[in-house]
């Protein structure tokens, strides 16, 4: 069975009360039905597949351990969400052999929109991946997730301000990086209007 790669999956309540009583079946359960989706996240914040390994280890392990924290106030997909962002976020500040690339603090216009819509899966992945490390998992954090201004800043204990420019510049770059795929995809849909037109 292809288990997905989504938060967006309900959760049995029998299965959460067995996690939060400590049963390891039913942490092994939820780790298989969220494997994927936590490593998927954690790789597109940090950007390395071998820390995206150690946040959904270090995550996961933490869910079981907290397990009587969640409180049923939200989806538990959501609360695991929060857990793996918060462990990708931990990574990026503390990784002492991995410094944190930043853009200037210089604030932009953000008012422009996501350049990806035209982009194929693996040129958006190069892309992202070519991006500086705080200012690609700010954007994933706001454009993807829906983390606020104001949670974002809070995450990285940094101002607003920090989290609308990473925003705005890695929106640029990212539609910089883009650009010559989206060119290449107006010339091609030309060709083929223009073949098609009698």
């Amino acid at each position: 069975m292809d288990v997905p790669a989504s938060f967006q999956q309900s959760v049995e309540p029998d299965l959460i009360a067995r996690l939060q009583r400590g049963e390891l079946a039913a942490f092994e359960a939820v780790y298989r039905q969220f494997e994927r989706a936590a490593w998927t996240l954690a790789l597109r914040l940090t950007g390395r597949a071998d820390v995206a390994g150690e946040v959904l280890q270090d995550a996961m392990l933490k869910s079981f351990e907290r397990a009587r924290q969640y409180r049923g106030d939200a989806p538990f997909a959501a609360w695991l969400r929060k857990l793996v962002v918060n462990e990708a976020l931990m990574q990026l500040r503390h990784d002492r052999l991995h410094v944190i690339e930043v853009f200037d603090d210089t604030l932009v216009d953000d008012d422009a929109p996501a350049p990806w819509a035209s982009a194929d899966a693996a040129t958006l992945d190069r892309a992202l991946n070519r991006l500086p490390d705080a200012a690609r998992a700010v954007l994933w954090l706001y454009h993807v997730e829906g983390y606020t201004h104001v949670e974002i800043a809070a995450q990285f204990g940094r101002s607003v301000s920090f989290s609308k420019s990473q925003l705005a510049r890695a929106t640029k770059r990212l539609r910089e990086l883009l650009q010559p795929q989206m060119q290449a995809v107006e010339v091609t849909s030309c060709m083929i209007d223009s073949t098609m037109t009698p």
